[in-house]
């Protein structure tokens, strides 16, 4: 098997020299310890074009199931692996420095996670941040068993701001508005600007959650504190060039895309819709007259990304 790195120059040898090194350097630890779990990774810096580096791995490593990727900013990360742990495990690892990396004690790293309805941009979230909170964890009890450590990491949702039902009544098309309901223009926009507007200057902020039961937003139902300095946002829109969505976008210090089949998205949301007990005739209309347009205007914001991660099954 051989991976591919993706790498710019300026037609110069040094930075494939140095990739080549580390790349090298890396497998060479892959063929001496065949238990190891953390997955190729490099990072190198890049001007504006593009060369193709590769090196060969131990020919027993399975297929890559996925892949993550920046194509777009100063560094350039790939990352590959047999598992969907070790897509965990890698982003943990690439976040892990974030968490004391600033002596500020209101810094947050900011990352902003799009993608989707059906891309599992929540699973994705909830279980890096489980893992690095748990990795953060074990670190503090191995000095004092006895001291329990709070989270530094938290999972911050955008479905907290979407328009209440009220406010869809409201609209000069309230049945059109209720029909569309997840565009971007049935969500606030600016509540969610002024959120983390707030967290980037206090440290700390209420952030509401969305009751999916009841159809609304609960208030104030998710506290953001001076301990957590990882915060993943995850939410359709985060990435859109659009007036205030793109003011959103410029808080985050780093912004993920999890890219996906539209058509695999929409089959999980088809069946997302059946399992909460919507016929499958009317689920199938909400795939085609709401869902799938989202999708469609929600993927070409994946050119905003700085990493792009490749669905898996999660």
């Amino acid at each position: 098997m051989e991976a591919i790195f993706l790498c710019s120059t300026t037609t110069a040898t040094g930075y494939w020299n140095q990739a080549q090194a580390q790349a090298q350097a890396q497998a060479r630890a892959w063929r001496d310890d065949t238990h190891i779990r953390i997955p190729l990774s490099l990072s190198i810096p890049r001007p504006t074009k593009f060369v193709q580096l590769s090196v060969s791995l131990p020919p027993n490593r399975n297929t890559s199931l996925f892949k993550v990727s920046s194509a777009a900013k100063e560094q350039v990360r790939i990352v590959e692996g047999s598992r969907v742990d070790e897509l965990y495990d890698a982003l943990v690892a690439h976040l892990l420095p974030s968490v004391s990396v600033s002596s500020n004690p209101n810094h947050k790293f900011l990352v902003g996670l799009a993608g989707p309805p059906g891309s599992g941009k929540s699973t994705l979230s909830h279980e890096v941040v489980k893992r690095l909170n748990k990795l953060q964890s074990e670190k503090a009890s191995s000095f004092d068993s006895q001291v329990q450590p709070p989270d530094v990491a938290i999972v911050f949702p955008m479905d907290g701001f979407h328009l209440y039902r009220s406010e869809l009544d409201a609209m000069e098309n309230p049945e059109e508005a209720h029909a569309r309901r997840g565009a971007p223009w049935t969500f606030n926009p600016l509540r969610l600007l002024t959120c983390l507007k707030n967290l980037r200057i206090h440290g700390s902020v209420y952030v509401p959650s969305f009751d999916h039961g009841v159809g609304d937003p609960v208030e104030d139902d998710i506290f953001v504190n001076l301990q957590h300095k990882v915060v993943i946002v995850e939410g359709n829109y985060l990435l859109l060039e659009d007036g205030v969505w793109k003011e959103i976008s410029s808080l985050f210090d780093e912004k993920w895309f999890i890219d996906i089949d539209i058509e695999k998205a929409m089959q999980r949301v088809l069946n997302r819709h059946i399992s909460t007990g919507k016929p499958p005739d009317i689920a199938k209309q909400r795939i085609e007259n709401n869902d799938r347009l989202n999708a469609e205007l929600i993927m070409k914001s994946k050119k905003n990304a700085d990493i792009i991660i490749k669905s898996v099954d999660f």
